[in-house]
């Protein structure tokens, strides 16, 4: 068989950075929803754990909105980690219409271990990057959510 019969070889694909971004995020999901399962959460819930345990108990809106959530999202995991015992949630007595999360002290057997798995990501993630490259990758991914953040933005 000569060279030009052999099947070609595969190409980088057309938008290098878009792939990498893509590969990247599925593999840090994948490596964060596995250290999560045991502790009986699902990927993005100690996102609002961590919020809930930093900031004290929230609004349901307030923790959509700082989350970047949508509503429904939102209420399917705090059903969820109601159900497992992290959460309680309470009517506001300010609003009628708002729903107030908080965390429950049972969850605190668990905050160390999510403390503990965010902290093996980031040096998972960050490998052998100098303190420098670190803070580089830091401010380009930082540049990079702030332009796909105004590309979602409707124009004035």
């Amino acid at each position: 068989m000569s060279p030009s019969e052999h099947a070609p070889l595969p190409s980088m694909p057309a938008q290098p950075l878009t792939n990498a971004i893509v590969r990247v995020a599925r593999l840090h999901r994948m490596i964060a929803g596995h250290l999560l399962r045991p502790l009986g959460l699902r990927l993005g819930q100690e996102l609002v754990m961590m919020q809930l345990w930093d900031r004290g108990p929230q609004s349901q809106t307030d923790l959509v909105r700082v989350l970047g959530s949508d509503s429904a999202t939102m209420t399917r995991t705090v059903r969820r980690l109601e159900n497992a015992g992290f959460v309680r949630i309470r009517p506001s007595t300010t609003d009628k219409r708002a729903t107030i999360v908080e965390a429950t002290p049972a969850s605190q057997s668990v905050r160390r271990e999510v403390e503990r798995i965010w902290a093996h990501l980031e040096e998972s993630a960050t490998g052998d990057l100098t303190p420098a490259e670190q803070a580089d990758a830091l401010a380009i991914l930082q540049r990079i959510e702030s332009s796909l953040t105004r590309a979602t933005t409707p124009p004035n």
